[in-house]
């Protein structure tokens, strides 16, 4: 049996490139995948031994399926980048992906929001009585991710000391260990403040800011569930997760006039590449009001 280096890759992207967890986690999958597939079809047990017609039957094997074709190019990409750092360490001397067309990727809009429907839902809940923790908590939750836009990850990992409630603005740790700065509005800054004042009364950590009430820390799939459940009060959309809030975020902001370049800047984006897919929002928002409003349309 030939030696695959994935862990020694992973290692190198936790550790060295500092990817998100997440993001290790998902390579780590989509490697284990593909060594499994060509060890069973190909009985090769190293990456030198790779050929191109192996390539081109694993990717045709995610098209027999019909995976979709985002999911291909992850996994496309995930392995991409594996050989590039095999090559670089000289443990392969060719890539055998470097020919390999990818099929051609659908674009989707972001799902987002409502306006109207974001404005139900903080009425909604502030009619609870939210003096308990747990509503507080959730409505905390729900406003940080559509003041702010931050994912979830970075919620779940928002330490208490990066909030900065007089001069209202929190600091986030973004993909790579990137820090940015995001300002907060009044109404999200007596929150926060509300919250804490509850987590000192329950003598609760104060090391992350965001704890259950038994003063455990949430986690990634107890958020997702959380907001499931509050936007299924509030919207028929089939997807309903903390990524349709940021979108929420970023789509509303463009709506009201903001700049592309500062949206960037907040989402924490690298590129303006990955911020412009909002815009196409906004223009069929106009394409719509145009529709309605002109005469000869």
């Amino acid at each position: 049996m030939g030696e695959w280096y994935i862990k020694d890759f992973i290692d190198y992207i936790r550790f060295e490139k500092r990817y998100a967890e997440n993001t290790c986690i998902a390579y780590q999958n989509d490697l284990s995948e593909f060594q499994q597939f060509i060890e069973n079809n190909f009985e090769v047990f190293s990456p030198d031994k790779i050929e191109q017609s192996f390539i081109r039957t694993w990717v045709h094997a995610f098209i027999s399926k019909k995976t979709v074709s985002t999911t291909i190019h992850r996994k496309i990409s995930s392995v991409k980048s594996y050989y590039k750092y095999l090559l670089k360490n000289n443990i392969v001397s060719n890539n055998p992906l470097l020919t390999i067309l990818l099929p051609k990727k659908l674009k989707r809009l972001p799902v987002f929001i409502d306006e109207n429907k974001m404005n139900k839902s903080q009425a909604n809940i502030k009619d609870i009585n939210s003096s308990t923790y747990n509503l507080q908590l959730q409505k905390l939750i729900m406003e940080l991710f559509y003041q702010t836009g931050i994912r979830r990850g970075e919620l779940v990992n928002l330490l208490q000391k990066n909030i900065d409630i007089h001069a209202q603005k929190i600091k986030v740790m973004g993909k790579r260990s990137k820090e940015r700065i995001i300002p907060i509005g009044k109404d999200l800054q007596k929150l926060v403040s509300d919250y804490i004042s509850l987590k000192e009364k329950n003598n609760i950590s104060s090391e992350y800011l965001l704890y259950k009430e038994d003063g455990k820390r949430i986690y990634d799939k107890w958020v997702y569930l959380l907001v499931k459940n509050e936007l299924n009060t509030i919207t028929t959309l089939k997807k309903k997760s903390p990524h349709v809030l940021r979108h929420s975020f970023a789509t509303h902001l463009l709506n009201s006039g903001a700049e592309i370049t500062a949206l960037k800047d907040l989402l924490g984006h690298t590129s303006l590449a990955a911020t412009q897919v909002y815009t196409h929002n906004t223009i069929e928002k106009l394409k719509t009001t145009y529709k309605k409003a002109h005469p000869r349309a």
